[in-house]
């Protein structure tokens, strides 16, 4: 079955809102990587971060509790800033591939697939889209490793 947990986005501060949430709800950050830890891209839609996004987040979790995890992420300059109140996606990390096409596909009717399903640098298969109510959802299905 399915997990949903919150994923934020901000505008440059995402490192100090995390750190400010870490003093609150204790625990340690499992990953916390920016922009320049990015391996390079063959995608010319992909180009390298710039000298201002470098040092942004890319992403940072934060297990809190029982199982929830607190996500996030700095905008960068391909993106453009967010607007506070509507930097809230709903992350939903699921079993199996299959049911990540599901729910994509399911959830993203009649909406905006920006991000299709595909595989990642980071092990994933992810994508995001805005459904047809103007809800922000990520999917996401980590792989199991290589051998």
């Amino acid at each position: 079955m399915a997990s949903i947990n919150p994923y934020l986005i901000f505008n440059g501060n995402c490192e100090e809102a995390f750190l400010f949430y870490q003093s609150v709800f204790g625990g340690e950050f499992p990953y916390m990587g920016k922009f320049k830890d990015m391996p390079p891209s063959d995608d010319e839609n992909c180009p390298p971060p710039s000298t201002e996004d470098a040092n942004r987040i890319m992403h940072v979790s934060l297990p809190i509790g029982n199982g929830s995890i607190l996500m996030g992420s700095d905008s960068n300059s391909q993106s453009g800033d967010v607007i506070i109140g509507a930097n809230v996606s709903i992350s939903i990390n699921t079993e199996s591939r299959a049911e990540a096409d599901k729910l994509f596909k399911g959830l993203s009717a009649e909406g905006n697939a920006f991000m299709p399903m595909n595989n990642t640098f980071w092990g994933a298969y992810f994508g995001m889209f805005v459904d047809k109510f103007g809800i922000h959802w990520m999917v996401n299905f980590d792989e199991a490793p290589q051998k």
